[in-house]
């Protein structure tokens, strides 16, 4: 069942989930009544434009809030690594899993101290994040480590079934879990998930709401920051949380949030929400993105609870319905006064809803169970099986080429949804010179590029299929395609670090109108 509270009349039995009640959660406890707090806080709506008149050089000092809540954490091994766990309560276990990637548990305090009355809260720090250890594991940091981690610490604690609780990144890692580990698993709730699956999700909308004086100020703030850096004793990790700080008080509040955090809020978002190995979100993002858990849980039997912010401006407002759309058999609930952190906006909704989530799970039939799993797998095969699960490896080097190349369907040129992964697909075939192919692949890219744009894709995709053309020998259909780039009047430049190559796509182009293009060889293995 899927239902939007939001658009239903006010009944008793759903009152307190249509009725935005925002508590002013300072340490935990409300300190007035919800609505009129609500009436205080300064929304997106309010449309205030405040800009800071200087560059923001120190944070203020606020501690952590663990210090402040006295809740005190461990490190649990999970094999190879290390975890910061803290557990607070008792009764059906809640995992907590941060969004981001990158981001830590802090932005669950204090909040899911209101959890922790009805349940057992554990919060903790992913592997490469907060204060986790900085270890990726043996084939580096992934999705599949990711998970693995968490059955590991599942097993460490001496948990049995348990519910999960994943926020935005943290609510795909939910899902993805699920697939693997569907035994495991009691409930499944997912606030501001990420949905990744085929389907029209929307475009992101984080800036809506902010002003041009906004950006030009958060981007000078930036740009001195940098600046300074070199002769400041600032580690990347300080000049990230200055960057964080400053665009949050300029303005870039406005992109997630519904409400304006309160200085601390903001300060505590800086220095301890944002804590991350370098390049750990582009190397998580890039193995996320090889998953696609379209039709995943057609048939799934566990109870499923998703939440959502109508003003969660980080995606359009298609993606709630085409998340729910893909949990048939889960349920919808929309908060209509917040944005991508609902715990934080509409607490009392929020913590309302959750509750009697908790209190109202049953066992799930095994029989069920068992043909999820058995329809789990039929997903997976075809989901490895597919060209953006194999098309987007972790590096662009010679031995994924050659794995890519092994796999590579013909169909793979119709079934190629991105501009990236047909480049991909191309440069894989080009490294282990299966030309003909390659070539098909570029051209079909350029159709591609022509109908969509923009138009430094139809120069590259027109290149790399002269170049293949030139390495055909048929070397007059490679001088007209090279011509075509060269009176595009290009001047957008390309880099390949693989193959050591730079250029400017016209001029370029005008190059090989006199000296054919020969093989240059992938240098990243």
């Amino acid at each position: 069942m899927s239902e939007d509270i939001s658009k239903q009349p006010a009944t008793l039995s759903n009152l307190t989930l249509v009725v935005t009640l925002t508590s002013a959660l300072a340490t935990g406890q409300l300190t007035a009544p919800a609505s009129a707090v609500a009436q205080q806080r300064e929304s997106i709506f309010d449309s205030v434009v405040h800009i800071e008149a200087a560059t923001i050089t120190r944070i203020p000092d606020t501690p952590r809030l663990e210090q402040q809540l006295g809740i005190e954490g461990r490190r649990i091994s999970v094999g190879d690594a290390e975890l910061w766990v803290e557990v607070e309560g008792s009764g059906t276990p809640i995992v907590l899993i941060n969004g981001g990637p990158g981001g830590t548990h802090h932005q669950f305090h204090p909040w899911f101290e209101r959890a922790a009355e009805f349940a057992q809260v554990i919060y903790y720090d992913q592997r490469g994040c907060g204060l986790s250890d900085y270890q990726p594991g043996p084939d580096g940091y992934s999705i599949e480590q990711a998970v693995g981690d968490l059955e590991a610490l599942r097993q460490a604690l001496g948990l049995q079934k348990i519910v999960l609780a994943g926020f935005s990144y943290g609510g795909f890692l939910a899902q993805f879990y699920t697939t693997q580990y569907p035994d495991n698993v009691a409930g499944l709730v997912l606030v501001g998930a990420a949905a990744q699956i085929s389907a029209n999700t929307g475009g992101s909308r984080q800036g809506e709401f902010i002003t041009d004086e906004e950006r030009a100020q958060m981007r000078r703030a930036r740009d001195q920051l940098r600046e300074m850096a070199p002769d400041s004793s600032w580690t990347p990790a300080e000049l990230l949380a200055l960057i964080v700080y400053n665009n949050h008080v300029n303005g870039d509040w406005k992109r997630q949030h519904y409400y304006k955090p309160s200085p601390e809020s903001m300060a505590h978002i800086a220095l301890y929400e944002w804590v991350q190995d370098r390049n750990f979100n582009g190397i998580m993002n890039q193995s996320k993105s090889r998953v696609d858990l379209t039709g995943a849980f057609d048939s799934n039997p566990i109870p499923t609870l998703i939440m959502e912010g109508e003003w969660d401006l980080t995606w359009g407002p298609e993606k709630k319905h085409a998340l729910a759309a893909n949990h048939p058999n889960g349920r919808l609930v929309t908060f209509e006064r917040a944005g991508h952190s609902i715990h934080n906006e509409d607490t009392d909704g929020f913590f309302t809803t959750l509750r009697d989530f908790v209190e109202g799970l049953a066992p799930v039939d095994a029989a069920d169970l068992a043909q999820f799993r058995a329809s789990l797998q039929l997903w997976q095969d075809k989901w490895m099986a597919s060209p953006t699960y194999n098309l987007r490896a972790i590096d662009w080097g010679h031995t994924a080429s050659v794995e890519i190349a092994a796999a590579f369907q013909p169909s793979w040129v119709e079934d190629t949804k991105t501009s990236r992964d047909y480049l991909r697909l191309g440069f894989a075939l080009y490294d282990v010179r299966r030309y003909a192919e390659a070539r098909s692949v570029f051209a079909r890219l350029r159709e591609e590029s022509q109908r969509e744009g923009p138009a430094e894709w139809v120069g590259l995709a027109t290149i790399w299929e002269a170049h293949m053309l030139d390495l055909l020998r048929r070397r007059s259909e490679a001088v007209a395609l090279y011509q075509e780039v060269a009176n595009m009047d290009l001047d957008f430049r390309w880099t390949h670090g693989q193959y050591g190559m730079r250029y400017q796509l016209s001029p370029y182009a005008t190059e090989r109108l006199e000296t054919p293009f020969e093989r240059i060889e992938n240098r990243e293995q």
